[in-house]
């Protein structure tokens, strides 16, 4: 058995919030009598509230941690149909659930988090053969208070000061790991075994899409109207980019006037209706003493291939859909 000690090493190790609920719920699995340890955030989508378990983790071994970004929203509990993990988050306080009798096995619930904040809600779940006392329950609230420090330290660092979104430099770690992930996708090549082919034709594909946004004209509306409007502009587009997209989509803040966004998604029209409702969100919303503003948006799917192309080449490979000579005629 770890000492505390070192699991506070290994919990503030970390450069990587996705981690750190795989790294608190294997320092509660070694330092306490529990046998399962479950940690469920809230996801939301279009208005919708879900339950979504980020890591499950059994003491004899087994579990699971989720991707949120490969989630299927609609697979997931609903807020409401969890009504114990819902009171616990409401009161902000600790829930047992003796399901077996005052001495028995029971689930001891406690908030993850400490404030309310919309985007971090949560619950940590303690499966246990009987009731955890007080030594028991200090450990828990020492863990919890470590865990909420480095996830604030690594939110602040990661964050955009005016719009709250990531910031470019966040970007780096996930990019690099949607890129491995669509290499591990890729045909095996002669030098790889059947088995291991066997093994790729049965994933899930990575389908990552990287996706542009600019604030048109920006810089003859800052010119216009001075900075704070600029500014204010840029956190209402913010605030309409995160009331459209997923609240498990990547969303970030790559310069200026510049946004992206790193989503996963099966189907290309999916990602398409998503930048469209949002492009309509932006036109149709007005912004104090600017009135109308608009947006351009593109993507590209997330792949671990290494080229380079030219857009005539592409478009006489039919990439675009209509043959170069029509494209070309098009333009005249």
């Amino acid at each position: 058995m770890s000492t505390f000690i070192e699991h506070i090493v290994r919990l503030t190790d970390h450069r990587d919030r996705d981690l750190l609920e795989l790294t608190l719920s294997k320092a509660l699995l070694d330092l306490l009598p529990v046998g399962r340890i479950v940690i469920a955030r809230v996801m939301r989508e279009e208005g919708e509230s879900r339950w979504l378990e980020v890591a499950r983790l059994d003491a004899k071994g087994g579990g699971r941690v989720i991707d949120p970004l490969r989630i299927d929203f609609s697979s997931l509990v609903k807020l409401e149909d969890a009504p114990d993990r819902l009171k616990c988050l409401e009161l902000r306080d600790r829930v047992e659930i003796a399901w077996a009798g005052p001495e028995g096995p029971r689930i001891t619930m406690l908030p993850l988090f400490s404030q309310l904040r919309e985007e971090d809600q949560g619950v940590l779940e303690l499966h246990s053969e009987a009731a955890l006392n007080d030594e028991h329950l200090q450990v828990i609230d020492n863990m919890r208070r470590i865990y909420r420090n480095m996830y604030s330290l690594l939110e602040f660092s990661d964050r955009d000061a005016l719009t709250g979104l990531l910031n470019s430099k966040s970007l780096d770690d996930a990019f690099y790991s949607a890129v491995l992930e669509d290499m591990n996708e890729l045909p095996a090549s002669r030098s790889q075994n059947a088995q291991a082919d066997q093994e790729r034709r049965h994933r899930v594909p990575a389908n990552y899409w990287l996706g542009s946004v600019k604030i048109d004209n920006f810089a003859l509306i800052a010119e216009r109207h001075g900075r704070p409007i600029a500014d204010e502009i840029l956190s209402r587009v913010a605030r309409i980019l995160g009331n459209t997209f997923r609240t498990y989509d990547r969303l970030y803040r790559l310069s200026e006037d510049h946004f992206g966004v790193l989503l996963h998604c099966p189907d290309e029209a999916l990602v398409l209706g998503a930048f469209e409702r949002f492009r309509a969100n932006v036109e149709k919303y007005t912004f104090t003493q600017v009135g109308r503003v608009t947006v351009s948006c593109g993507f590209t799917t997330v792949s671990g291939g290494n080229k380079a192309c030219s857009y005539p080449g592409l478009a006489r490979r039919g990439f675009f859909g209509v043959p170069q000579q029509d494209q070309e005629t098009s333009l005249v």
